[in-house]
């Protein structure tokens, strides 16, 4: 098994409901990396009012979606913070094509490479019905079953492609998420330890 010297350089991805947030954090903790979500990121580029921020502020203030051009710039400059110089986890970017770009330029430019993407896979009719019973807890009328599936509709026409491009890499690590926390945290380390990827020592 090849060990590698670095702390590990992941991506995260998965339907909604299948519970991506809470093994990125997990996965995240266990390698001793930052768990990077877009959407923390860009509430901390708001809440900081940098530069970045206050445009990202602008758009989404618009009622717009960030686009593509000022994700990836977010993105690069919470990657250049000390604590992601060596390792870290990506959860929901890139999420098309054109950010994959992005974030090889970038780490192409920093002589670094992703080490793998955990890719979670829950059965559709299962990633529903734990998103229907999320909004019955949390009183969101508006998560209808029939909006549900229109967004896992446009996660699987928009990550499809991305997981393409990983698979020919051959860094694609295909997870089982239906099960226990436990079972599921389990399962993705196993997967990177079989990739010569090392825990932290404290975790």
């Amino acid at each position: 098994m090849v060990h590698q010297s670095h702390p590990a350089r992941l991506l995260i991805i998965g339907p909604q409901g299948s519970g991506k947030g809470t093994q990125g954090v997990r996965i995240a903790e266990a390698f001793d990396i930052p768990a990077i979500s877009t959407g923390d990121v860009f509430r901390a580029a708001v809440a900081g009012g940098t530069e970045l921020g206050l445009q990202v502020k602008s758009v989404i203030e618009a009622g717009e979606l960030v686009s593509d051009e000022l994700t990836s710039a977010v993105v690069r400059s919470r990657l250049d913070h000390a604590d992601a110089q060596d390792g870290f986890l990506l959860d929901g970017y890139p999420r098309n094509l054109a950010q994959v770009r992005d974030l090889d330029e970038f780490l192409s430019g920093r002589g670094e490479t992703l080490d793998a993407v955990i890719e979670l896979r829950v059965p559709r009719d299962e990633s529903i019905s734990r998103l229907s019973l999320r909004a019955q807890q949390q009183g969101r009328t508006d998560d209808t079953e029939e909006v549900i599936a229109n967004r896992l509709a446009i996660y699987e026409r928009e990550t499809a492609p991305i997981l393409g491009v990983y698979r020919t890499r051959g860094i694609v690590d295909e997870i089982d998420g239906v099960g226990t926390l436990d079972e599921v945290t389990q399962r993705i380390v196993a997967a990177l330890e079989a990739r010569g990827l090392n825990r932290s020592a404290a975790a």
